[in-house]
């Protein structure tokens, strides 16, 4: 099950607050939400949120040790905070490798149970990392891993857009098809029709919260 729009929009209000009010495993600079919700859909399927982080630089080797030694995960210092990750160890997440997963965590402690819920993670903006993406994407013909880039953008290094969200309440975001908006991004009309095909299949076969992290 999805949201009706008033659900979707009130959810991305308390992500918001949680970043707004809680500390987080990293630093957060933006959050965009983007495709059904941006798009004006009512209901829609999945929620889709971006997130900027930063990348976090602060070593600490002998809480990590510590970390590893009663939790069996590597990183936790030096990847996210440890002091996040102590007051939260419920939450660190860990890739296959034992690493902690800086996406994962905010996964965990940003949303709850088994959500309709699709999170992008990055140290690059919305739009870079679009660009990005489509290029990859471009070059491997491979177009599931696309960024919808029909994106609006919430919240920027503690300021919300009241007005973002009144026109998401709204449906007033003129947004064009998937394969349209590819288009205006240099994609000819066959390889954009065949491409947002890719991405709606996707998604499509996606459940509960799902996330993905990228470093450009």
């Amino acid at each position: 099950m999805g949201f009706d729009r008033s659900a979707a929009v009130d959810r991305l209000e308390r992500v918001i607050e949680t970043v707004e009010t809680e500390p987080a495993p990293v630093p957060i600079r933006e959050l965009w939400v983007y495709g059904d919700l941006a798009l004006g859909l009512d209901p829609i399927d999945r929620l889709d949120i971006y997130l900027t982080k930063d990348i976090y630089f602060e070593t600490d080797r002998d809480r990590e040790e510590s970390f590893y030694e009663s939790h069996g995960v590597r990183g936790v210092g030096t990847a996210v905070d440890a002091d996040w990750a102590e007051a939260n160890p419920e939450r660190v997440r860990a890739n296959e490798h034992g690493h902690v997963a800086p996406e994962r965590c905010l996964a965990a402690h940003l949303l709850e149970g088994d959500e309709p819920i699709h999170l992008e993670v990055c140290n690059a903006s919305f739009e870079d990392n679009v660009s990005q993406r489509l290029r990859g994407a471009r070059l491997r013909e491979e177009y599931s891993q696309l960024l919808d880039p029909r994106g609006v953008c919430l919240w920027v290094d503690g300021t919300r857009s009241e007005s973002a969200f009144e026109k998401l309440r709204e449906s007033e975001f003129a947004m064009p098809t998937l394969s349209a908006a590819l288009e205006m991004l240099g994609m000819d009309e066959a390889e954009a029709s065949v491409a947002a095909k890719e991405v709606h299949a996707w998604r499509d076969e996606q459940e509960g919260v799902t996330v993905r992290g990228d470093v450009v």
